[in-house]
């Protein structure tokens, strides 16, 4: 748990990933997209991925645990929670509040 907590407040926005994952894909392109640099982790890639995973799990992300998305440091939340966040417009203000967007 303490290196997720590590990890997720070392940049504006992190994503913990798998490789393989078609979802996580798609979060990693939409903040791309946006303009944002996020840092990566593949979980899948990782020798301690399994252990961050389940971190993850016992942050609430589950079912699956990825892509688990953490904005200025804070769990944000996985697919569904990221894409409602962004159709309603609130995702480009968490990333502006975080420093992770100028305009």
């Amino acid at each position: 748990m303490d290196r997720v907590a590590k990890l997720a407040s070392q940049k504006a926005v992190v994503i913990f990933s798998k490789s393989s994952c078609c979802m996580c894909h798609a979060i990693k392109r939409l903040f791309y997209e946006q303009g944002v640099s996020p840092a990566i982790y593949e979980l899948d890639e990782d020798s301690r991925g399994k252990e961050m995973e389940w971190a993850l799990m016992r942050l609430g992300c589950n079912n699956p645990s990825v892509p688990a998305v953490f904005v200025g440091g804070k769990f944000v939340g996985s697919a569904n929670t990221v894409m409602t966040l962004h159709v309603n417009g609130s995702l480009k203000k968490l990333l502006r509040e975080a420093g992770a967007l100028w305009l």
